[in-house]
């Protein structure tokens, strides 16, 4: 059974001015992606600048914001690390505050060979019930998982269950899809290919942009799973201004400068990620009229 099937939010973790976490805000957006038609909150993952959050803060974040979500939708864990170890235990409390599926990015930095990446999820999936979708992002993490690996590990592991697919490379996706033989749920981790990918047998992206449009994004993948491939196309190309802009600068620089810009009050960035320059903050706020949302 899948974790989700259509838009889940890449969600971003709103701050306060101090930079320490707003519960109080976390909860209000929440409450705005549920009632906007989003199928699952990910949560402290890339967009919701994760990797500059404390153990200790990872850890509170599930642990208040998974029973807030109450079961409406269900909640995917970012727990992901270049440490397996830490990985492990990052998605432990997970599993401990009530997620019901992790996400787990391929190390980086560490640049990992296919055997390496085999046994870091051997070695996660080992210490956990969740499902887990791998994350594949090598403009991110200078680290590719192949295919054959995907496949390996799906095949080997009973809850490494998905993947979220962001190389932007459709040819090695259906490759991936092909090995898998039915066993692998792919999820788009690219919003301007959330079609593409459907269209070789994803159920679902993980997406920027629902920050912004919920709607619009569920709107386009269900109508896809649904049949009409017509209005998904329609919808996805409807889409890519607002994408373009939202990958102006490195994510989740724009997409929380776009909310401020919308009165969503959710604070700034942790260094090392600050504000956009004025050239692209002004390209964002273009984009949000353009759309009819400022």
């Amino acid at each position: 059974m899948s974790i989700f099937k259509g838009a889940g939010v890449a969600i971003i973790t709103p701050m306060k001015e101090n930079g320490d976490v707003n519960y109080e805000k976390f909860e209000e957006i929440i409450d705005e992606q549920i009632d906007g038609g989003t199928d699952a909150i990910v949560i402290v993952g890339t967009t919701g600048e994760g990797s500059t959050l404390s153990l200790e803060e990872h850890a509170e974040v599930l642990k208040k914001m998974i029973p807030y979500v109450n079961h409406r939708i269900p909640v995917v864990a970012g727990t992901g690390s270049n440490d397996t170890k830490a990985a492990i235990q990052l998605t432990q409390e997970a599993e401990e505050y009530g997620a019901d599926g992790a996400l787990i990015v391929t190390p980086y930095y560490n640049k990992a060979s296919q055997e390496g990446l085999f046994r870091h999820y051997s070695a996660i999936a080992d210490e956990t019930k969740l499902p887990i979708i791998m994350y594949n992002v090598p403009g991110r993490t200078g680290t590719n998982i192949q295919p054959e690996t995907v496949a390996r590990l799906v095949k080997a592991k009973k809850n490494i269950v998905g993947l979220k697919e962001a190389t932007g490379n459709l040819a090695q996706a259906s490759k991936t899809m092909y090995y898998c033989d039915g066993d692998l749920e792919l999820y788009s981790g690219e919003d301007g290919l959330v079609v593409p990918l459907l269209s070789i047998g994803a159920i679902g992206v993980i997406s920027v942009v629902s920050n912004i449009l919920p709607q619009e994004v569920h709107e386009m993948v269900l109508s896809y799973l649904n049949g009409d491939t017509e209005k998904a196309m329609l919808i996805q190309r409807k889409l890519l201004p607002m994408v373009d802009a939202l990958f102006c600068d490195v994510n989740p620089i724009p997409v929380k400068n776009a909310m401020n810009m919308l009165g969503k009050e959710v604070g700034p960035l942790r260094l090392p990620l600050c504000d956009m320059d004025e050239a692209h903050t002004n390209l964002m706020r273009q984009t949000l009229k353009d759309y009819g949302l400022l």
